[in-house]
């Protein structure tokens, strides 16, 4: 019997390789567990922005779905574009039935701030998945979006944060703080009960084309191996951040991250994230 974890990623597509589908199945590789996906829409999109969006019909999305359930059990699942309340409620009730850990990566807009999800949609997901959600991973704007809040300092986030877990359900939160200004980029996860901070210091670049989706599938693919949801985003913050540090600099717009960014790490991090082995 193999003792390879699996993860699954049910997503939209990036032609381009920085985000979406393609970075997360990158991301799980490089974290050493087996991926599969779901491909919810097709995308066409660059470093530039999004040209054209093609939505997969509900039931052949469901019929991917059962293929990958009825065969291989992932260990822990994330859902990244999810463009409509008909393909929430499919999704959702596949999730209710599993033990896998769900992460969930509320992506509403392209980094070119191309919008992906219409805001009924944007209701629909508080009512079906983020109940569901062992973690829900939204950056500022999204957050905002989810609450209908106004966060612009560290007080905001943790309220935003709470208003997520206590009226719409989600067992924790990782409120990233991408967005906010200063030196560091702090993010913080409340699991219900108690905050924790995760900080690295800002890099100064555009190069950002698909943090978003490479860090929840990192904190995923570890999750996946069994690690607490602590342990799982200290990984994901160090992968993200040296993914981000390393940066490709491809294309003529906001560039693709690096995802084997940490294996040039000269030293190892907090948590020994290195050479691909943690």
């Amino acid at each position: 019997m193999s003792n390879v974890k699996s993860a699954l990623t049910i997503a939209g597509t990036d032609p381009s390789g920085g985000a979406g589908i393609q970075a997360d199945l990158k991301t799980f590789q490089e974290r050493e567990v087996y991926g599969m996906s779901v491909v919810t829409s097709v995308v066409a999109q660059n470093t530039t922005g999004v040209q054209a969006v093609h939505h997969i019909p509900v039931p052949f999305i469901e019929q991917q779905l059962e293929s990958v359930f009825s065969d291989i059990e992932p260990y822990a699942v994330k859902t990244g574009m999810i463009a409509s309340e008909e393909m929430m409620r499919v999704i959702a009730r596949v999730l209710e039935k599993t033990a896998a850990a769900y992460v969930m990566d509320p992506v509403m807009y392209a980094k070119s701030g191309h919008a992906l999800m219409g805001e009924h949609s944007r209701d629909a997901l508080k009512t079906y998945l983020v109940p569901l959600a062992a973690l829900i991973t939204p950056n500022v704007p999204e957050a905002e979006e989810l609450t209908g809040m106004t966060i612009e300092d560290e007080t905001a986030m943790k309220q935003a944060a709470k208003r997520i877990v206590q009226e719409y359900g989600a067992k924790a939160v990782l409120l990233k703080g991408g967005h906010m200004e200063g030196h560091e980029a702090a993010d913080w996860l409340y699991d219900g009960n108690s905050f924790t901070s995760y900080k690295a210091e800002r890099i100064p670049t555009k190069h950002t084309h698909g943090t978003g989706c490479t860090y929840s599938a990192a904190i995923t693919a570890e999750l996946a191996k069994g690690r607490s949801l602590q342990e799982a985003v200290q990984v994901g913050k160090e992968y993200v951040t040296a993914a981000i540090k390393y940066s490709l600099q491809l294309g003529s717009g906001n560039g693709p991250t690096n995802h084997w960014g940490y294996r040039l790490q000269s030293v190892p991090a907090q948590g020994e994230l290195h050479n691909g082995i943690y």
